[in-house]
């Protein structure tokens, strides 16, 4: 189940690990959209990574509404960014402290995929396709669903015990970082209201990459990242820096 404030099983580490389950409680539809956030989140996209080429709605949605918009690859970014819009509907429910320690409340999701990566409804009838943007919505939600927050260097395993998030993967879980592929300013949106919104990257792990996070802290990982240089652009290949 998820531990809204559990630590690192290293303690003395202190970098949350959320385990889920699927939710008890019944299906709660999404409230009224705010248009003035969306249209922030929207904003900030198109001036930080490019034109929204298109966007993946939801028809049906639990607690929150989460779409995903689509930047396609150019000369500047040569890859598809996808961020999620409306994960910020609602206040994620922070520990004491954190809003001192500089933690927003309100986030959303991004995740780059390759340029050659298949997107749309024919390839999404494929898991090996459509498993990124599955694992964006899971993420966006699940703070709502267990009334937690999710911030720099939380992970979620894909399910007790961890499987690959598709057949033939090496990824067992993801961990969310702060976005290494673009300007500094990128990574916080500022609504017409003065809501700051963290914009946060997610990062697919191997089994060791989660282990070593689980039994040696976030730290450890992410001078496991640096060695071979993980930079939150998604390549499935990719061997364990571990």
């Amino acid at each position: 189940m998820i531990s809204p404030d559990l630590p690192d099983e290293a303690p003395s580490q202190g970098s949350p690990i959320l385990r889920q389950q699927a939710p008890t409680g019944d299906f709660e539809p999404a409230g009224h959209a705010d248009p003035a956030a969306r249209d922030a989140v929207e904003r900030h996209i198109e001036q930080h990574f490019g034109p929204i080429a298109w966007v993946f709605h939801e028809i049906a949605s639990h607690l929150v509404h989460i779409d995903l918009h689509v930047i396609e690859p150019s000369s500047q970014r040569p890859y598809y960014t996808l961020v999620t819009n409306g994960m910020s509907e609602l206040p994620m429910t922070l520990p004491d402290g954190a809003v001192e320690a500089g933690y927003h409340e309100y986030a959303e999701l991004m995740l780059c995929l390759p340029p050659e990566w298949r997107l749309g409804d024919d390839a999404f009838r494929d898991e090996a396709n459509y498993w990124p943007l599955r694992l964006l919505k899971q993420f966006a939600r699940l703070p709502h669903e267990y009334q937690t927050w999710t911030g720099p260097w939380h992970s979620m395993p894909n399910g007790d015990p961890a499987e690959p998030y598709a057949p033939g993967l090496p990824f067992v879980g993801a961990v969310i970082t702060p976005m290494l592929r673009c300007a500094a300013d990128a990574r916080t949106i500022v609504t017409d209201d003065g809501r700051q919104i963290s914009l946060l990257a997610v990062i697919p792990v191997h089994r060791a990459e989660m282990d070593l996070k689980l039994t040696e802290g976030s730290q450890a990982l992410l001078d496991a990242f640096d060695r071979v240089r993980v930079n939150g652009l998604l390549d499935p290949a990719r061997l364990s820096s571990v």
